[in-house]
């Protein structure tokens, strides 16, 4: 199988291509990672993942995280508490060796992309942070995306024979082998774990800026047949309606057979699937897209890519300028830098500033929460999770 993933030396403004269609890893601000209460009294949240968990570009009273909280809330009349150990960029990973300490970059701000702490030692950081792990009623996760690397998903000379067998082989069995490590961990928790989204479908813009992303970051093989305008979109769709069937389909097989697992163990329901069902016309750049994009004319654009990316753009997410203001002092330059350097900097840079691109926005949080909530509900009032509870409110369908 030949999987084609960018060249380290991409332009710098085909990195910017990259941004613009999607970025799954990202930098910008960190909500306080309280460890859950050991009371029978509070509702304890565990959050793991990637950058989908974590809520790029978000206000924390906007990520699905917070949103699924303030339900709970409601719907218990109990006091609900969050640890939230996803972070931007983050892979699943294997487990840590023992005796090693898996805190590595937990310093760094939960927006900035990076691969490890993998989703793997998320789990060994929040065991070692809690008195007692059984305290923990759910725990909320996703995870595989980085493992295959979203940048396939930008790059027409992938085809969708490729994605399917990336997803299946990422998204199946170590997501499997994931589900069932924190069902162990954390014995009394229900575990929630939701998917993706196609990023360009038929309804992204079909315009010249658009176009002119697409063949920066098609990088064929050499000697094989280039695609026109046409056939790269077409690509494009193809691989992303690929990846997101795929993708989905296997984490609900993992979700549908550890939690079988458990049932002939003799366990209650314990593992879900939440299906945020995004559709076509939610994709990016589309009119009625749900996911971040740009604040920029179609001028403006187009100056970009004459310019080759000397003229900023400003994405259209929340945190946007305390973004830039971490980005500036994370790549601060340096008293001495060679050419290259400084090239690879200011990639970096652009990277960091423009990273929420292409990750759910309010209304995208919101469908997380929905379907997550929709989940929740028949285990409060069928099973008496949480019992005591008060009348049950649904969670409030966003607009689609």
């Amino acid at each position: 199988m030949r999987v084609i993933a960018p060249s380290a030396k991409l332009s710098r403004l085909a990195a910017l291509a990259a941004l613009i269609l999607l970025s799954l890893t990202s930098y910008g601000q960190t909500p306080p990672a309280t460890a859950p209460v050991n009371s029978e009294s509070a509702v304890n949240i565990l959050v793991l993942g990637d950058s989908i968990s974590w809520g790029q570009g978000l206000k924390d009273e906007h990520k699905a995280w917070f949103l699924v909280k303030k339900w709970l809330e409601l719907n218990s009349g109990r006091p609900v508490r969050v640890q939230v150990e996803a972070h931007s960029g983050a892979v699943i990973g294997a487990l840590t060796a023992p005796g090693v300490d898996p805190r590595t970059n937990y310093t760094l701000d939960g927006e900035i992309s990076r691969a490890d702490p993998t989703i793997n030692d998320q789990i060994e950081n929040a065991l070692r942070s809690l008195a007692d792990p059984s305290q923990v009623d759910l725990v909320l996760v996703n995870g595989c995306i980085n493992d295959v690397d979203s940048r396939r998903l930008l790059n027409a000379a992938n085809t969708p024979d490729n994605i399917r067998e990336l997803a299946q082989a990422k998204c199946g069995p170590p997501v499997e082998a994931l589900l069932t490590r924190i069902t162990l961990a954390f014995p009394s928790a229900h575990v929630v774990i939701f998917g993706y989204y196609p990023i360009i479908t038929e309804f992204t813009a079909n315009d010249l800026f658009m176009r002119a992303l697409a063949k920066r970051f098609y990088t064929p093989a050499a000697g094989e047949a280039r695609l026109n305008d046409k056939g790269l979109r077409a690509r494009l769709i193809a691989i992303n309606r690929e990846w997101y069937q795929t993708s989905d389909q296997m984490l609900a097989n993992a979700a549908r057979k550890i939690d079988s697992e458990l049932k002939a163990r003799g366990s209650h329901q314990r593992v879900m699937f939440a299906d945020a069902a995004f559709r076509p016309e939610h994709s990016f750049a589309a009119n009625r897209s749900r996911l971040w994009g740009f604040d920029a004319s179609t001028l403006r654009k187009i100056l970009v890519l004459l310019t080759l990316g000397k003229v900023s753009l400003h994405t259209n997410d929340e945190r946007q300028s305390q973004r830039s203001d971490l980005c500036k002092v994370l790549l601060k330059k340096p008293e001495q830098e060679t050419p290259e350097e400084k090239a690879n900097r200011e990639d970096r840079l652009l990277r960091c500033r423009l990273a929420a691109v292409g990750h759910p926005n309010r209304k995208g949080a919101a469908m997380y929460a929905d379907a997550i909530g929709k989940l929740l509900k028949p285990l409060i009032t069928d099973t008496g999770w949480l019992k005591g509870t008060a009348t049950i409110a649904v969670p409030a369908n966003p607009s689609r």
